[in-house]
């Protein structure tokens, strides 16, 4: 059974839940555009690396002795049996440092040359709270933005602050699409949380005809094969509904299914 919400589900957006969706999201995009866009391109999958350092007090032995060995002593001289075992393991570190946060994103390539001919990128939270993560991620936006590359970003989550797109108009969520061609000039969807989710157009190279996702089918399909219905409420959305959508809410997870 799809999601009960008719656009995205707010409940995916929990922080104990989004990376399982994101996870599941770029796959399910990647074959969604994979036969729309061959033979002449191919969809990859690519990842954004975030590195955060640890302190010191947060590397933690890996193994430390659970047996004290004591000499035998007079105890083996009177014939009683004493417990024997191996030298006590030393302590050893894991080697970086650092905790990796990976994050997914897609490239279309033309299969001729390689090249990148369109970026994909579902927001994560990594890339919108303030901070290094979040410059890491705009500056890869920027760069995109001075190739012969396109660029379709998808942000569905209502946390965080938005990044810095010129005179984007109020919303819970956005889809934005810049074609090569066609900069500084940025197509965009604004999205409330009772609207269904938009088909949006994936460009490929000018003069080919451009590929599209379904995002709001790529919800449903992903609540469905996550069996997040199973677990997906078992707490309150992250962040809080306005009380007026909260209602809204509610109304649509004790309605029986068909009524």
């Amino acid at each position: 059974m799809p999601s009960p919400f008719p656009g995205m589900n707010p409940y995916l957006e929990r922080a104990a839940v989004w990376s399982d969706f994101h996870a599941r999201f770029i796959p399910q995009a990647a074959d969604a555009l994979a036969g729309q866009v061959a033979p002449r391109y191919f969809v990859k999958v690519g990842e954004h690396v975030y590195l955060h350092e640890r302190s010191a007090d947060e590397r933690k032995p890996l193994g430390r002795p659970d047996v004290s060995v004591h000499p035998a002593g007079d105890a083996a001289a009177r014939g009683v049996a004493v417990a024997t075992s191996s030298p006590a393991p030393s302590a050893v570190f894991i080697p970086d440092p650092v905790d990796e946060v990976r994050v997914p994103f897609l490239e279309v390539r033309d299969r001729t040359d390689r090249q990148v001919v369109t970026v994909v990128e579902l927001v994560s939270p990594a890339n919108k709270t303030t901070g290094a993560d979040r410059d890491q991620y705009w500056n890869k936006v920027r760069t995109v933005l001075k190739t012969g590359a396109s660029l379709v970003e998808i942000d569905l989550l209502r946390g965080g602050p938005r990044l810095p797109w010129r005179d984007m108009p109020a919303c819970d969520y956005y889809a934005l699409v810049s074609r090569y061609p066609t900069r500084p000039r940025v197509d965009f969807w604004p999205i409330a949380l009772r609207d269904p989710l938009p088909v949006i157009p994936v460009p490929l190279s000018p003069g080919d005809p451009e590929a599209s996702l379904d995002l709001q089918s790529l919800v449903h399909r992903i609540y469905d094969a996550g069996y997040f219905s199973l677990f997906l409420y078992d707490g309150p959305p992250e962040p809080a509904l306005r009380p007026d959508d909260a209602a809204w809410a509610a109304g649509l997870l004790t309605t029986p299914a068909g009524g």
